[in-house]
């Protein structure tokens, strides 16, 4: 199998009860078996593969962008619009191994609301930055060296380039948005899906402490789960920001700092003139 597919088949043994295979890219190749070839309405039960048959008729073959393995769970991120974020997970059940697969939409739905300064960056002249279609009353960087465009990102709200490559991204939350991707799981597929990237962070418009104060939340749980994704999660650090002009100001200094770092070669939306 390719090093770098995902890919679905049907499974040849008419006795199995699992009627679909899995070839997962992840520490040299998983092989899986399955109940259905996607997990659309909810959480899909997967059993190991000791070989994959010869004969076993392909159904999809997907490219990988990140598919990495993070304690007890697997993060996939395919190379497609839809259908293209999912998680294995690795558990126990009376004590006997069990794997599940599943989306965020699957987990929303199973537990729906419950947890499951001025001065310009050194060394550039104006940069880019390319704001997600999506977002709502974004950062306008006003007294900046900045140039802003309206692009459908395929992940964060704020991301530069170096050639036609993403080499940092930024996801932004106020509290309430940040509360909810939390309860609903959504935030720990769109971190797997950013730790694919040279640099990558979210930033909060909020402090710390405003976590332990959301209302009809019990305190300290939202921490937890922010404890949580960062450790799965180490090189997307989430960053509290006080307020929004404060979030604004170090988006901008993380993205000019990125831009620096893995540049690479001349970006044409960056003026070296002073």
């Amino acid at each position: 199998m390719q090093s770098d597919r995902f890919v679905v088949a049907r499974n040849p043994d008419t006795d199995s009860s699992l009627p679909y295979l899995l070839w997962i890219p992840a520490n040299g190749g998983i092989a899986l078996k399955a109940q259905e070839a996607w997990p659309r309405s909810s959480r899909v039960y997967c059993h190991p593969l000791d070989e994959w048959p010869d004969d076993a008729e392909v159904v999809e073959e997907v490219a990988v962008r990140h598919c990495r393995r993070r304690g007890a769970a697997i993060d996939l991120v395919l190379d497609r619009s839809r259908n293209n974020r999912a998680q294995f997970v690795f558990t126990e059940i009376r004590r006997r191994p069990a794997i599940f697969w599943q989306t965020a939409k699957v987990v929303r739905s199973a537990r729906p609301g419950v947890r499951v300064p001025t001065r310009k960056a050194s060394g550039l002249g104006r940069l880019h930055i390319e704001v997600d279609t999506r977002e709502r009353y974004p950062y306008k960087f006003g007294g900046r060296p900045v140039e802003t465009s309206r692009v459908a990102l395929p992940v964060g709200d704020y991301a530069v380039r170096a050639g036609e490559e993403i080499v940092a991204v930024v996801e932004r939350k106020r509290l309430e948005d940040l509360a909810g991707s939390l309860g609903d799981g959504s935030l720990g597929f769109v971190m797997a899906e950013m730790a694919g990237l040279a640099a990558a962070a979210v930033v909060v418009e909020e402090r710390y402490s405003a976590l332990f104060k959301v209302p009809r939340v019990r305190p300290g749980w939202l921490p937890e789960l922010v404890a949580r994704l960062q450790v799965r999660h180490p090189g997307v650090p989430v960053v509290f920001c006080d307020t929004r002009k404060l979030a604004e100001e170090w988006t901008y200094r993380f993205l000019a700092a990125a831009r620096r770092e893995f540049g690479g070669d001349p970006h044409p939306y960056l003026d070296q003139a002073e």
